[in-house]
Order: structure tokens, then C-alpha cells, then sequence
């Protein structure tokens, strides 16, 4: 029998030589995000420098998603009007999706894994609204990284990975599960690993860390509502699988979470498909095919 000690080690996997290294201009909003004592200028300063950055904030504040009347021309207009953690989230996903390799790994495709990591993301913000946390901007960057180490275990893992999916296929197990078992760590491992030699903020390590963890956050209670917010959008349907595997598993966790009557859960999905719908164009993402409130309807039918 193989024991945890003889697995896998994440630390082998994540060498020095496969962790891209993100833009030093998303690390350092991401560690002024984590501060009270700065404003507009302050996030300014690192956009400015990254003249790529500053054209893509400045085309993200003028589009139809903010509609405003008149044409944005500054990076601290443009984070008065917008919101400093707007437009962190948004340059943490241009940074994260411009290093994160696409794996040739059989049906595997990254655009997929980004449009699921949106959608969570933008549900994740919206619970967390919801629930009235204080964080809820930050659960957004949580979900929308969730995942992100799972192209880079693709390529460094491509075997292993094969024989998870498929057994993933035929046996409707969760894929953390799966790793755990033949790994004794799972994707949520990684990603917290990626993150934190990223050196991101402690906070979002640990909701990317605790997103396969669902039942034992509901257990924590209130301590842990941020934490179960991430956790619950990772039991989202994948935009590109046709049915929901986790459909019990998701409204079960979200009736002991927000404990939402049925209309206010189909206003939650309508919004955060609308919002999606919206966003993702931004992204260049295309619109998911299948919306949260199709899967719903497709169930219940």
C-alpha cells in the first residue's frame, strides 16, 4: 500500500523552474489592497508603470460594462469612479491569465477553466454581499483563483492527471478527492502554494487553500462564512459539462450558508449570469453557453 510519504510531493511538482512569475504591478495592488492608508494615487502609481496595464484598466473602465457618459482618461479618475478593488480584481485575472501555461491535455481547455473561474468568482462577491461580509471583493480574487494551478499539474502530471479524469468520469468523485488519495494533497493545495510564493495577500492564500473544504467550514460557523462563500462557488457547474454532478452537494452547502428562499436563490443566479454575460467579453472570454439559471430549470424539468 503506498503510503502519503511515498506520494507525490507538491513541493517536487512546483519546482523553481515550472512557477511563472507574475507581473510585479499585480502583486504590488494586490499588497496596497491589503492597506488603509492609501488611496487612488497610491494604486496609481504601479498601473502607470505597466504601460500594458494602463491601457487594458483604462479600456476596462470605458466599456459598456461601467457605461459611463463620458470617456475615462486617468488611472486615479478612473479608480475614483471604479473602485480600487475593481480594478485590483481585474488586474490580478489579466495577470494570472497572461502566465498560466494551456496544457495539451485531451479535451482540456483553459478558456473553460477561466469562464468557470469568473462565473465563481462573480457568485463568491455576490454571496458574500449577500451574507453582508466586509470581504466580499476579496472572495472574488479567492474564487477567481481557485483553479489556477490545476494547467500547471496538467502539464507537469499528464499521466497521473489522465487516469484522475477518467476516473473522475466513472465514478462522479470530486477531482480533490481523487488527488488526495493518489497524492495526499489536492489542487487547492497548489494553488495556495502558487500563491503564496506569489507572496499575494495571507488572506487570499487561505480562502484559495480551504475551497475543497466545504463541509468543515460550515462546521466553523460565522468565522468561516468568507472561506464557505469560495468553497460553495467551486460547486458551480463547469461551463463546458452539460450536466451538474454537484447539484445536491451545492444547494444543500447554500441552504446552511444564506438559508435563501427560492426566489432570492433564482435572483442570485439570474444576477450573477447578467454579470457574467457582461464581464466576460472584457476577458475575451466567450458568454458561457449554458447559464447557472438553465442548469437550474434543466433539474427541476
Amino acid at each position: 500500500m503506498t503510503t502519503v510519504a511515498e506520494k507525490t510531493s507538491l513541493e517536487e511538482v512546483f519546482h523553481i523552474d515550472v512557477l511563472p512569475a507574475l507581473p510585479h504591478s499585480a502583486i504590488s495592488l494586490l499588497q496596497l489592497s491589503q492597506r488603509e492608508d492609501v488611496g487612488p494615487n497610491d494604486f496609481a502609481k504601479p498601473i502607470e508603470a505597466d504601460p500594458g496595464l494602463m491601457g487594458q484598466v483604462l479600456r476596462f473602465v470605458n466599456s459598456s460594462y461601467f457605461g459611463f457618459s463620458r470617456e475615462i482618461m486617468s488611472i486615479s479618475q478612473a479608480i475614483t469612479l471604479v473602485g480600487s478593488r475593481a480594478i485590483t480584481n481585474f488586474a490580478l485575472w489579466n495577470a494570472v491569465f497572461s502566465v498560466i501555461p494551456n496544457p495539451k491535455f485531451g479535451p482540456f481547455d483553459l478558456k473553460s477553466l477561466w469562464q468557470d473561474s469568473l462565473r465563481r468568482a462573480i457568485f463568491a462577491r455576490r454571496i458574500g454581499k449577500e451574507l453582508k461580509l466586509a470581504n466580499a471583493e476579496d472572495l472574488f480574487a479567492g474564487a477567481l483563483l481557485q483553479d489556477m494551478a490545476i494547467p500547471l499539474l496538467l502539464k507537469e502530471l499528464p499521466e497521473k492527471y489522465e487516469s484522475l479524469v477518467k476516473q473522475r468520469a466513472a465514478d462522479g468523485k470530486r477531482l480533490s478527492g481523487l488527488e488526495q488519495e493518489m497524492f495526499g494533497w489536492d489542487h487547492a493545495d497548489a494553488a495556495a502554494l502558487l500563491a503564496s510564493r506569489w507572496n499575494l495577500p495571507e488572506e487570499f492564500v487561505s480562502l484559495i487553500a480551504q475551497h475543497t473544504q466545504m463541509e468543515e467550514l460550515l462546521g466553523k460557523g460565522d468565522l468561516a462564512r468568507g472561506a464557505a462563500c469560495v468553497a460553495l462557488a467551486s460547486l458551480l457547474p463547469s461551463c463546458c459539462e452539460d450536466t451538474w454532478s454537484e447539484r445536491d452537494d451545492f444547494l444543500s452547502a447554500m441552504d446552511q450558508l444564506v438559508k435563501p428562499s427560492l426566489e432570492l436563490r433564482d435572483l442570485i443566479m439570474a444576477e450573477v449570469d447578467e454579470q457574467t454575460s457582461e464581464f466576460a467579453p472584457l476577458m475575451k472570454l466567450p458568454v458561457p453557453a449554458k447559464t447557472l439559471v438553465d442548469f437550474f430549470i434543466e433539474e427541476a424539468a
